[in-house]
């Protein structure tokens, strides 16, 4: 079982150091340090393993020391930044692996993208040796990149011509919507092997700066220090404590303290039950630090990241996740007023925009969603964000006899009309509503209402809202007809219709340069016997069909 949490002390690839304003990332990776057998992670290259600690390294930063304001990403191997992901293990891997571990890959830079933009902690890569491929993609999710020009170094995105696929975690999306490199030049580089350096490499905007190797220690620190001073991040908090996170497996049954999960294997199916708060909030921001990662929004943010990761790699064939709740909708609105109210203290902020991240990993996750509203659900605000995610709501209308629990209810406040875009840059409420002004408006006329199931319906909250006599058939039909559907059609179907409207660069990277992935990574000329991936290091050449699809 792949397992996602871990902590500093457990780390084997990556080295973490924090000196004031600045914190220092080193990449150093240890070559039999694989997940799996039959791969060395030679020249840092990375696998899964890597970027679990990385995504790890990056929450405790944020969460733990409010004082950075930048983080430099470097290398800690001499003459080489990171070589990407390691072409054995890619090879070797299952075709669902391969694109989880891309998906997983590219949920970190954005998250990377997210801390920079919204966290006021700015993350600059100091490229100190050969950048190729994923290694360079992690570089380019940084807001700055300073090479060392020592007439070696460069950087690349080598997939093309040496293995046949793309950059995968978001290298073509970057380098003309990030970086405006000019498409053309994008083009030349992106066939290129060798990559580019020195000059040329910051005339195409590849690179911020180089630096020559007498100077690139001293220039790191200066730039990195200019970045932490122009960050509004609180020098003087104490940070917030990240322990382990509790979580128990008995069976088909996962329990964490904000959330738990009941796999039905017969039906393809689980239940994640979302446990409301059983307390008021805090009645000021100091006290929720206090609570620290007890703090509801962050607990929770916590246990759904770790479910959402663990049911896509270790539970690949349970296809339908059920979302339900149970609490009172008055608690969790008292909590949304919280976090709207100290929205601008920095731990309100990052516990907001954790719970952010985490439901887009919820709408980028290939699996049917299904959300319940049943007597004694919590679905208010941040909640509510669980069923406007989707794909179908089914929620009651009236009561279930000998049921004393409060009826089934929707209420929506006003995180739901901005704090937790998706991907595409809309609220899920305007994704759900076609971004109607005036059925959004409705819906924002109803703000701290409990809305029972008509109105719900109405306002385009539920999709079907059966009674007591055909609640449970109609509940249980749509989950065993979405088990005889092909796993494959639904992943296409789904994806395609939970992002309507726009797109931006971070849809782009998952919607289109990951379908295009997804396909390339089925396909002989990759992955065949003659294939590149499996000929790659052997020295005989690909070969390939000449065919354009």
């Amino acid at each position: 079982m792949l397992e996602f949490r871990t902590d500093p002390s457990r780390y084997k690839h990556w080295k973490l150091a924090v000196e004031g304003r600045v914190a220092t990332l080193a990449l150093d990776v240890a070559e039999g340090g694989g997940l799996f057998p039959g791969y060395e992670l030679k020249l840092n290259s990375y696998d899964l393993g890597v970027d679990i600690e990385l995504a790890d390294a990056m929450l405790r930063l944020r969460f733990e020391h409010p004082e950075v304001g930048a983080v430099v990403v470097t290398s800690a191997k001499d003459r080489v930044f990171c070589a990407g992901a390691n072409i054995r293990m890619l090879s070797g891997a299952t075709h669902g692996h391969k694109v989880n571990f891309c998906k997983f890959t590219n949920e970190t830079r954005n998250a990377i993208e997210d801390a920079s933009v919204h966290s006021g902690q700015v993350w600059l890569a100091a490229v100190n040796g050969a950048c190729a491929g994923g290694g360079y993609e992690l570089a380019l999710a940084c807001e700055k990149i300073l090479l060392i020009d020592d007439g070696s170094s460069a950087v690349s995105l080598p997939e093309v011509p040496l293995l046949a696929v793309l950059p995968g975690t978001g290298g073509l999306t970057r380098l003309v919507d990030k970086r405006k490199v000019r498409r053309d030049r994008a083009d030349f580089f992106c066939t290129t092997e060798e990559g580019l350096r020195g000059k040329r490499a910051v005339e195409w905007r590849l690179v911020d700066e180089v630096v020559p190797r007498s100077r690139f220690t001293d220039t790191v620190a200066a730039r990195a220090t200019e970045l932490a001073a122009q960050s509004a991040r609180p020098a003087g908090e104490s940070g917030i404590a990240l322990p382990p996170l509790a979580r128990a497996i008995d069976g088909d049954r996962i329990d964490y303290d904000t959330l738990t999960l009941r796999i039905d294997r017969e039906r393809g199916a689980v239940e994640i039950i979302v446990k409301g708060p059983t307390d008021a909030p805090p009645y000021d921001v100091a006290v929720a630090k206090r609570q620290g990662a007890a703090f509801w929004p962050l607990s929770l943010a916590r246990a759904l990241d770790d479910a959402i990761l663990h049911l896509r790699f270790n539970e690949e064939t349970i296809g339908t996740w059920v979302l339900r709740s149970e609490g009172m909708l008055d608690a969790v609105a008292a909590y949304d007023a919280l976090l709207a109210r100290d929205s601008s203290d920095w731990f309100i902020r990052e516990a907001t925009l954790y719970l952010k991240r985490v439901l887009k990993r919820l709408d980028l996750s290939a699996r049917t969603i299904f959300g319940l509203v049943e007597p004694g659900s919590c679905f208010a605000g941040t909640l509510a964000e669980l069923l406007l995610a989707a794909d179908r709501v089914y929620m009651l209308d009236g009561s279930i006899e000998g049921d004393n629990r409060p009826p089934a209810r929707v209420r929506l406040t006003p995180m739901n009309f901005g704090a937790y875009p998706m991907v595409t840059g809309l609220t899920r409420l305007k994704a759900r509503l076609q971004d109607d002004a005036t059925a959004i408006a409705d819906a924002a006329a109803r703000i701290g209402e409990d809305l029972d199931a008509a109105e719900a319906e109405k306002l385009g909250l539920a999709t079907f809202t059966p009674d007591e006599i055909d609640w449970e058939d109609e509940v249980r039909l749509a989950i065993e007809e979405r088990a005889a559907f092909s796993p494959d059609a639904l992943t296409g179907l789904e994806a395609s219709l939970r992002f309507p409207g726009p797109e931006t660069m971070e849809s782009k990277i998952f919607a289109r340069l990951s379908a295009w992935q997804n396909w390339i990574f089925q396909r002989p000329n990759a992955v065949g016997p003659a294939g590149a991936l499996k000929r790659y290091g052997t020295g005989q050449r690909p070969e390939f069909d000449r065919g354009r699809v």
